[in-house]
């Protein structure tokens, strides 16, 4: 049974929520000021904190932080009247997880309560899932059972059976798609449409009619009526890749399709409904972009519901061997190859190779490899990075230290950077100063190699 601690100086509001949530079946505790919902606090644990944002002496925000420094687990959602983008952000900003406006539905508390308690549950690992998916190598067709994807597999389970919006963070190669797929897979909402989209991929002038459709007439060339992907995907989950690259003007059309659940086609006046549930997914750093005014505050808030964090291969060394025999059996079977292993030394290769494209290098790396194979198990001279030659010397350089751990240990963040820094400016070398090229040497994307450049100081 959840507890819930209900903080309002008016006695009515109180007493019509005790007695509403009771019904529903959670242990209820009021309060009729911030003051002794503290001290309540203080002695008692609660899962959820309904609190009035105007309140005498100490507002609700001044509350939600003092609240958020005596424990750090339980759910805060505002009760105003006063209700705002500016209050929404604000509140969230210090660790709310949602506000509601006095005279709100019924149906629409109860919802928004058990999301947040949904959200709780997802903060402590599930062991028994875990324990019942550890001796496993695979799960919603996605390879691997270290930790890191173990939880993954923990957190997809649990969120696709919720509506709730999901951002999906991961650098390039490591898997965001599947995530977002896998989470549609295993949700109500499996049977309805699941539409992608790339929204650093498509020209900004294109981007809205894709999104949301047009009407006849709305631009030269729209000789017809066109359901956009939010049409398309009605009932069902849409994808947007690539978030961090929204246009600033299709953030504002997003974050009214996010809270009113409505949009407009390019050109057209009708209202339409829609029921979608939106995954987002980046390998940028939106906070950074937030906070340099590139991307809206308000929406992220909205789309950073829960955050599902992919590890980099590179942290996650252990998955290597069993996504290595995936991709041989993969590739033999469709080169018609008789492949079917690869010798200790190749493995040993890999297992010490940083892997700056992540899951989608070594899939590339395999399938080279497997093309090129002649006997059935691959070998170290056909493993190739970037077109040459793999080989363990090939990484170290004076200012590298070579594959080993000094008897002092090796902070491994700042080993992995100098690797990664050094294949960016060796390629950039081979590029002649090309980006564009350099980012193809290294099978990642451009913008990826771009933010790696500014992150790591390369070039």
């Amino acid at each position: 049974m959840a507890k819930i601690l209900v903080v309002d100086d008016d006695e009515g509001i109180r007493e019509f929520l005790e007695i509403m949530l009771t019904r529903e079946g959670y242990d209820v505790t009021t309060a009729p000021d911030a003051t002794k919902a503290l001290n309540r606090c203080k002695k008692e644990k609660f899962d959820l904190i309904l609190t009035d944002l105007k309140m005498p002496k100490v507002d609700g925000i001044e509350f939600l932080k003092a609240v958020k420094e005596i424990t750090q687990e339980a759910m805060v959602i505002l009760i105003t009247a006063y209700a705002s983008p500016e209050t929404a952000v604000s509140a969230m900003k210090e660790g709310a997880y949602d506000y509601i406006e006095k005279g709100f539905n019924i149906e629409d508390i109860k919802t928004i309560i058990n999301s947040a308690l949904d959200k709780k549950g997802l903060k402590t690992e599930d062991a028994l899932f875990i324990k019942e998916v550890e001796d496993a190598v695979s799960f919603a067709n996605m390879i691997g059972k270290s930790k890191g994807m173990l939880k993954v597999y923990s957190l997809i389970k649990k969120v696709a059976e919720t509506p709730t919006n999901v951002l999906i963070l991961g650098e390039s190669g490591t898997g965001k798609e599947l995530v977002a797929r896998a989470i549609h897979e295993n949700s109500p909402r499996k049977n309805m449409p699941f539409a992608v989209i790339n929204c650093g991929g498509v020209p900004e002038s294109l981007l809205e009619s894709e999104l949301f459709g047009y009407v006849k007439g709305a631009f030269t060339g729209a000789y017809g009526d066109k359901p956009g992907l939010f049409e398309i995907a009605r009932g069902g989950t849409i994808f947007l890749d690539e978030i961090g690259d929204l246009p600033p003007l299709l953030q504002v059309k997003l974050l009214r399709v996010v809270q009113e659940k409505a949009f407009r086609r390019v050109g057209g006046t009708e209202e339409k409904k829609i029921d979608v549930r939106i995954i987002s997914a980046t390998n940028k750093n939106l906070e950074d972009k937030v906070k340099d005014g590139s991307f809206r505050e308000d929406l992220y808030f909205r789309l950073n519901v829960i955050p599902i964090n992919i590890p980099p291969l590179r942290e996650r060394k252990e998955d290597i061997p069993v996504l290595t025999k995936y991709f041989i059996e993969k590739c033999s079977k469709e080169f018609g190859k008789e492949v079917r292993t690869i010798s200790s030394y190749a493995l040993e290769l890999l297992m010490n190779y940083p892997f700056p494209g992540n899951v989608r290098e070594l899939e590339n790396i395999i399938e080279r490899s497997v093309a090129l194979e002649t006997s059935n198990i691959i070998l170290p001279e056909n493993l190739h990075v970037a077109g040459n030659l793999m080989e363990v010397s090939r990484f170290p350089d004076a200012d590298i230290p070579v594959w080993s751990i000094p008897p002092e240990g090796i902070n491994v963040n700042d080993e992995v950077a100098k690797y990664e820094k050094h294949l960016i400016e060796e390629a950039l070398r081979i590029a002649k100063g090309s980006k564009t090229k350099a980012a193809e040497i290294l099978q990642v994307s451009f913008d990826s190699l771009r933010y790696r450049i500014e992150k790591l100081g390369a070039g």
